[in-house]
């Protein structure tokens, strides 16, 4: 008989910065799990999900990034949310499995029957609730989220096959070359603390190998490039594979969005969707306006309370205005997230791009791109501290911080 108060814990991996180097420019000066989605960090999203676990006793967020760097976020969500949040800094790289096994203690600290493992840049609706209840009727060691995409995209995910009555994962491959399936692991998992047992006895199989090899000095020359510390543990090759097709791992497939956070343009494309959950999650943060007291609204839009927005301007849809953003007159938004602290001049227009902190856009000018999410130059990037200046168009291109544009672009970065 289950205890209707046993605790669950969540772990949420947020890299650090030597990853996420896709998400330049953006990522700088700027934390990536910082960098707002629906007018709020990236990481929020998965925490807020946390927060509807029964039973949750602390959330735990894993990363290289220093303590300052995340602290006082780390400290308001905590207050916000009412529940306790911890970053915990990894001293070196231990892979996706061996960062959890690395903390194992800490982690156990209440005692927990059950641990949620996200990845913060993945973007979807985290039906951890449903996903715990259905774990715990599979009775296995862990439940992993899948979703079914193309059979084109499939190869760039971690393709698995499940059993199609019992959802038992049967095999599992990262990125293969050839086609394997159309269900894909989408970076979410709930696990009873037998993965610690699980992760332990990778370490010690490579640590006899290791000893084995060692017999012979010349092998241990030639291998040791080929072999990974007995430390470092990635879930998906190291334990998802093997166990798959041992009744130990299962499948919940979801049916709702599910996308990847790794470029500017797939940040855009969330952010939307983001919105767009709003509407039956948190109806009371998008914004709305007919344009007679407040701008004209259209579609899901979220503005901070702290942004000023001309009555006559036109926002909308997918638009996220940030705090301190100030908008002139007759200015029209469309798909796009303007940061903290940026001014907008009279009769601007703004489609399908990310305007950074701090910067300009002048009267009559014109920030835009096609809205091609996966494509380099599908959607304009104004970089952090820009000016574009009156009447300047800035078509399908990346501007890097700390400049200024007198004349107009298309089809470049400017560096």
């Amino acid at each position: 008989m289950q205890n209707s108060e046993e605790k669950v814990v969540a772990v949420i991996m947020v890299g650090g910065p030597t990853k996420g180097t896709r998400f330049r420019p953006l990522s700088f000066n700027n934390l990536k799990p910082l960098f707002p989605l629906a007018g709020q960090p990236m990481v929020h999203h998965p925490i807020s999900a946390c927060k509807r676990i029964p039973n949750l006793a602390q959330i735990f967020l894993i990363g290289f990034y220093e303590e300052r760097e995340l602290a006082l976020y780390v400290s308001s969500v905590s207050n916000e949310l009412k529940v306790p949040i911890r970053y915990l800094k990894e001293d070196k790289p231990h892979g996706s499995a061996g960062g959890l096994y690395y903390f194992r203690d800490v982690i156990m600290e209440d005692a927990p029957s059950h641990i949620f493992l996200l990845n913060c840049d993945v973007c979807c609706t985290f039906p951890l609730p449903d996903m715990l209840v259905e774990h715990k009727r599979y009775g296995g060691m862990g439940t992993v989220l899948v979703i079914k995409v193309s059979a084109e995209s499939a190869n760039q995910f971690g393709e698995l096959v499940a059993d199609p009555i019992t959802n038992e994962l049967l095999h599992y491959i990262e990125k293969p070359e050839t086609f394997v399936s159309d269900l894909i692991n989408c970076g979410v998992y709930v696990f009873t603390p037998d993965i610690f047992t699980a992760i332990q006895d990778v370490s010690t199989h490579r640590e006899d190998s290791a000893s084995l090899r060692r017999v012979s000095s010349f092998e241990a020359l030639h291998s040791a490039t080929r072999t990974l510390p007995t430390d470092f543990v990635r879930l998906d090759q190291d334990i998802l594979s093997p166990l798959a097709g041992k009744k130990q791992l299962y499948t919940y497939e979801t049916a709702d969005f599910w996308e990847q956070i790794k470029t500017p343009g797939m940040s855009l494309k969330c952010s939307s969707l983001y919105l767009s959950q709003f509407r039956y999650t948190s109806p009371h943060l998008l914004a709305s306006g007919d344009g007679t007291k407040s701008a004209t609204i259209l579609g899901d839009v979220y503005i901070h309370p702290s942004a000023k927005v001309h009555p006559t301007a036109k926002i909308g849809p997918n638009v996220s205005i940030s705090a301190n953003v100030r908008i002139g007159a007759g200015v029209r938004l469309t798909n796009c997230i303007i940061l903290d602290d940026v001014e907008i001049k009279e009769n601007a227009v703004i489609i399908h791009a990310i305007v950074g902190w701090k910067s300009f856009i002048g009267k009559w000018s014109r920030v835009q791109a096609e809205g091609d999410y996966n494509a380099k130059l599908g959607i304009a990037i104004i970089g952090e501290s820009v000016t574009v200046e009156d009447e300047v168009v800035v078509i399908n291109s990346i501007v890097l911080p700390n400049k200024t544009l007198y004349d107009s672009v298309q089809d470049e970065i400017i560096l």
